[in-house]
């Protein structure tokens, strides 16, 4: 039976359809779940938290006994020998020790009163632990900025590639009727050349603008640990700026952004540290006690119990107190520092709500001009193709749709790039 060629191809072209790949948009939360997992610098910041947690279980380990074995074997060249005084003015000796012996001992020592110095210790490596946990939120943060950033420029350049395509589709069609009408011989030859340099310059610059897509996608496939060449599709939904005044907007970023946290913490743990250091030189009491045993024949009893309880108090030491001071002078210097913080934290606030409210003048007047910039296309090129007007009027329309595309292409993404700046200054992106 002969087969249909119509259906024939038909069915081959259901089956390339419904097995042919479905490309779903990447959406901008998705992008940041993926650089969160993935991107080197959270993994480098998850580890030093996880630094300063061990570190506080190790300062938190100084309150527990601490137990030391030790073991040795002694050899003398002679046995040890004790002389004595006999009544008569003789002398005797005899032997106090073996000349090899083998000696071990198990002692546990513990800290009963440590003058503050341990609880202080534990205390900074505590703050040391909230301070690297803020500063793995801060990275995050950022991270999703530098993510937010990238996904922008790609959208940003990928609309100005179908602008700068647009531009040269026009400017083609244009091209074609010059010629045509040149060789009618209705036009001079002036505009045949004024035509065909105007779609090389189009052309070149389609190119440029090609190969900044190519370095955009490249850049965001980098922050989210891809294939630099990994295709890129990203859904235009994205998210809006925060509510509120400036004025509420600015207390909010002062209460929510981590930075400030990291510091403040960083300040406790010096301050911790620095009477944690002080504090070694006032009294310190451990009590200790264990098994000793020493291999010796003319002793009576070669393994022993032994209990006691020692104090060491420090009356004078030449670098504790310097030590101190040098830590306090770099929490002051911290304090210095989150005051400028601060400072800011309250600029970038107000810098990205004043370019959103700009970028809202900007995208008005842009979405006004657009029409009328096509439109005055279409009725330069009317009036060039009756004769009403000279070639250089079509080719200022375009220029100037070109630019009315581009405004309006910048302004758009301006807008989006300015809400996410605010709820990042915000601390809530």
């Amino acid at each position: 039976m002969p087969r249909n060629p119509d259906y024939v191809a038909a069915a081959l072209g259901f089956i390339i359809v419904v097995s042919a790949p479905v490309t779903v948009a990447e959406t901008l939360t998705a992008a940041w779940t993926t650089a969160l997992e993935r991107n080197h610098q959270m993994k480098a910041a998850e580890a030093n938290t996880t630094a300063s947690e061990q570190q506080l279980q190790s300062a938190q380990g100084q309150r527990l006994p601490e137990l030391n074995i030790n073991t040795g074997y002694t050899q003398y060249n002679q046995s040890p020998t004790a002389i004595a005084n006999i009544s008569g003015g003789d002398t005797a000796q005899f032997a106090t020790a073996q000349a090899g012996s083998a000696k071990a001992q198990a002692m546990v020592t513990m800290p009963v009163y440590t003058s503050g110095r341990i609880d202080n210790n534990i205390k900074s490596a505590e703050s040391s632990v909230e301070a690297a946990q803020q500063q793995e939120a801060t990275s995050e943060l950022n991270l999703k900025m530098q993510v937010a950033e990238a996904y922008i420029a790609v959208l940003r350049t990928k609309s100005a590639v179908n602008v700068a395509q647009s531009h040269v589709d026009s400017l083609r069609a244009d091209s074609k009727d010059v010629l045509d009408r040149f060789d009618q011989g209705i036009v001079a030859s002036n505009d045949v050349l004024a035509a065909t340099v105007e779609l090389a310059n189009a052309e070149q610059q389609q190119t440029k603008v090609n190969l900044q897509l190519d370095n955009a996608k490249s850049s965001y496939n980098r922050l989210l640990d891809r294939t630099l060449t990994a295709e890129v599709s990203l859904d235009e939904h994205l998210p809006d700026a925060p509510t509120g005044t400036l004025e509420e907007l600015t207390r909010n970023a002062l209460k929510q952004r981590p930075e400030l946290t990291v510091v403040n913490a960083q300040i406790d743990a010096l301050e911790q540290q620095a009477a944690s250091v002080n504090a070694t030189r006032l009294p310190q009491v451990n009590v200790n006690g264990g098994y000793q045993y020493q291999q010796n024949r003319y002793q009576a009893h070669e393994g022993l119990w032994v209990a006691g309880i020692n104090m060491d108090w420090k009356l004078f030491d030449g670098s504790t107190g310097h030590k101190t001071d040098a830590l306090k002078s770099q929490a002051i210097a911290l304090k210095e520092q989150r005051d400028d913080l601060s400072s800011l934290m309250m600029l970038q606030v107000r810098q990205a709500w004043l370019e959103i409210e700009e970028t809202k003048k900007r995208l008005a007047t842009a979405e006004k001009t657009i029409n009328l910039a096509d439109e005055n296309v279409k009725v330069a090129t009317d009036r060039y193709q009756q004769g009403l007007s000279i070639h250089t009027e079509v080719l200022a329309a375009e220029n100037s749709r070109l630019t009315s595309h581009d405004n309006l292409n910048n302004a758009r993404y301006d807008m989006a790039l300015a809400r996410l700046r605010l709820r990042h200054a915000v601390g809530i992106l």
